[in-house]
């Protein structure tokens, strides 16, 4: 019966919604806790040699891949002209590791935002089904609540599953979306401070 292909969708959805946010909401605390213990270990560092002893044990966090990423730009520069000869290069890298962190964060983020929008019109597609079954018991002539019954029952059943399956995800969304915003700044701040660290080291 297609309501219950439709309830079978909206489960699916829902499942797999619910395994992305237990998943993501665990990757992005620890995204946010290791970057914030590397940032305050980075701060201590007087020179670039320094940040880079004490990066190794703050992995896998994301900025501690951004340092690397800029501190092999830093390298190839020192090593081709004895010294950082454009920091412009430098912050490009620093941008574009940036990026690519938050994108790997971002992963399946899209699912979320799909099973929002689209649930509860798959339920309301469910309940329009019971509806219709409901009106194709009455065309046989009974009106007893018994004939009616089970076509409305399913209309309601499918709107609160497209509801279920909707409304988590679109909390989740949001807030994940709000924490890598916050991701986002703290990577452009971290940039920031690592110029000014490649200044004081390299005496630019």
């Amino acid at each position: 019966m297609l309501s219950n292909v439709v309830l079978a969708v909206l489960v699916v959805f829902s499942v797999v919604s619910w395994t992305i946010i237990f998943s993501k909401w665990s990757s992005l605390k620890g995204a946010k806790s290791g970057n914030m213990r590397f940032i305050r270990a980075f701060r201590k560092s007087a020179t670039l040699e320094t940040a880079v002893a004490t990066s190794e044990q703050f992995r896998p966090a994301p900025l501690v891949t951004v340092f690397e990423d800029a501190y092999a730009e830093v390298s190839r520069q020192a090593k081709a002209h004895g010294r950082v000869r454009s920091q412009d290069s430098i912050g490009r890298t620093l941008q574009v590791s940036t990026n690519q962190e938050l994108a790997y964060l971002e992963r399946s983020l899209g699912w979320l935002a799909t099973t929002a929008s689209v649930s509860p019109f798959i339920g309301l597609l469910g309940t329009v089904l019971g509806i219709i079954r409901a009106f194709q018991n009455l065309g046989t002539g009974t009106t007893s609540i018994s004939s009616v019954g089970p076509g409305i029952a399913d209309a309601l059943v499918a709107t609160a599953a497209g509801l279920f399956a909707a409304i988590p995800a679109a909390m989740a969304y949001n807030h994940f979306g709000h924490t890598l915003r916050e991701l986002g700044s703290q990577m452009d701040d971290f940039g920031l401070e690592f110029l000014n660290l490649i200044e004081r080291s390299f005496g630019e």
